[in-house]
């Protein structure tokens, strides 16, 4: 080839060998440099251009290593087919997006959303602290495929003074949170079984049985919670419920109908329950509501999280297998490591130990409770208003009797800057009630919050005390 001109620039802060490789890999991308020309021996090029041959020779290096020429041995350097290029760099023609002005929102009322600004971050960052400054070196390794020994041992003592849950910590598996566990749950469970969920419900639950493609019946909810009868009626082989606490109607499974759940439950012995215990903590009259896996350890897998009591992004959930289950986890899953770090486990372990856990509990439930008064009492006087599950939780469910619907009242509220979730979207059947139903979540907002977030919920919905 005739030698061409490159323009390189020697006080650029760009090494001389790459703008010449740039420049070489232009003429060839453009076409004119054809397939089979030879380039200029490294001693003629760098004789033309006033350029070592050490420089010429890491350009065509580089331009070999992209695939842009070969070398061939004796014979010099050889541009290849365009064709034959691995990769060719364009610049991508990019659309202008045209997207929706979201409204400005002030006030969020989302019911899996908590308060953050009454952490014990102090007592988290010594546990962090001395667990980094002193002899962990364990840490760095892997650890038991179920979680660590001692955090599993404090979640079985836990779990046996506040929910009634009897268990060994074999039977514990440690994961980070939920969308972790289930799967495992799945595999153990087999592929050939129906799974039930309550509607309205969870919608993740139902999504990860979806991507998972497994079998899914809605169950109806209603203010006793699950509808046994209609369960009996179905194809359910496994039952997922969240009974102490049904998000997102509020409502508590009845006594009796946990006692016709287990009997479900007890009639086949392919038959389990997932009792999903996620919001438990929160009780705010009365007393605790035992759980399922407390009447019936043999039926049910113990599913809860740290999300609602600590915080979310620590991503540390746990379940509780019945003994059959667990055996085949530890012979057949046993080579799942734990989602979880270690550091994570070590220092909700101290938390826990320490007593800290527990106090920061004690201390949230009259946080809430406070947040809970103020939105009882600037909603209980509205007639046009009524609640329900106002009795546990970080949420209420809120009827509106104002003659709009369910999507106009979600709209107006926007308009006001207000965040509200309707009820609908958590359910696949039609909601039976003929009013419209508002999710209202109240723990990330403070007491001022609510009251001004609420005020301006009642102008948008056109509702006020004398309504």
């Amino acid at each position: 080839m005739d030698m061409l001109s490159f323009q390189l620039t020697r006080n650029q802060e760009k090494p001389l060998y790459e703008q010449l490789y740039q420049q070489i890999r232009n003429e060839i991308i453009a076409g004119r440099l054809a397939y089979g020309t030879k380039l200029p021996s490294k001693r003629k090029l760098g004789q033309f251009l006033n350029l070592s041959q050490t420089t010429i020779e890491l350009a065509y290096q580089q331009l070999v290593a992209e695939g842009y020429v070969e070398s061939i041995s004796r014979k010099g350097y050889f541009v290849l087919a365009y064709e034959e290029l691995a990769y060719v760099k364009t610049s991508p023609v990019i659309e202008p997006r045209v997207t929706k002005e979201k409204p400005i929102i002030t006030y969020d009322f989302h019911p899996s959303k908590i308060e953050g600004i009454s952490f014990p971050f102090a007592r988290w960052r010594k546990y962090a602290k001395d667990i980094i400054d002193t002899d962990h070196h364990p840490l760095v390794s892997l650890g038991h495929p179920q979680g660590d020994l001692a955090l599993r041992e404090e979640i079985a003592t836990y779990l046996y003074h506040s929910r009634g849950v009897v268990c060994s910590p074999e039977q514990i598996v440690v994961g980070s949170g939920v969308e972790q566990l289930l799967p495992l749950v799945l595999f153990l469970l087999g592929r050939d079984i129906t799974y039930g969920i309550e509607d309205p419900g969870y919608h993740t639950t139902r999504l990860l049985l979806e991507n998972h493609e497994r079998m899914i019946e809605p169950i109806r909810v209603d203010a006793n919670g699950l509808r046994i009868d209609h369960l009996q009626e179905s194809n359910v082989d496994v039952m997922y419920v969240t009974p102490a606490h049904q998000f997102p109607s509020g409502s508590i499974l009845s006594v009796n109908r946990r006692h016709q759940l287990l009997n479900w439950a007890a009639m086949d012995p392919t038959r389990f329950i997932i009792e999903d215990d996620y919001d438990s903590e929160f009780r705010y009259s009365g007393k605790s509501i035992p759980s399922l896996h407390n009447m019936d350890s043999n039926r049910v897998i113990y599913m809860s999280t740290f999300s609602k009591s600590l915080m979310p992004s620590l991503r540390i959930g746990y379940m509780v297998l019945p003994e059959v289950l667990c055996a085949r986890y530890q012979t057949e899953l046993s080579h799942y490591t734990c989602s979880v770090s270690r550091f994570d486990q070590t220092i909700l372990t101290r938390f826990m130990k320490e007593g800290d856990f527990e106090r920061h509990l004690n201390r949230m439930r009259k946080v809430y409770r406070r947040k809970l008064d103020v939105l009882i009492q600037s909603l209980r006087r509205i007639p046009a208003l009524r609640l329900t599950g106002e009795s546990a939780g970080l949420h209420v469910v809120v009827s509106v009797a104002n003659g709009m619907t369910e999507p106009e009242l979600v709209k107006r509220a926007q308009q006001q800057g207000i965040q509200v979730y309707g009820l609908s979207q958590y359910a696949q059947l039609p909601l039976l009630s003929g009013t419209p139903q508002i999710v209202l979540g109240f723990a990330s907002l403070s007491e001022q919050e609510l009251m001004e977030g609420l005020r301006l919920l009642m102008d948008a919905w056109d509702l006020h005390k004398s309504s």
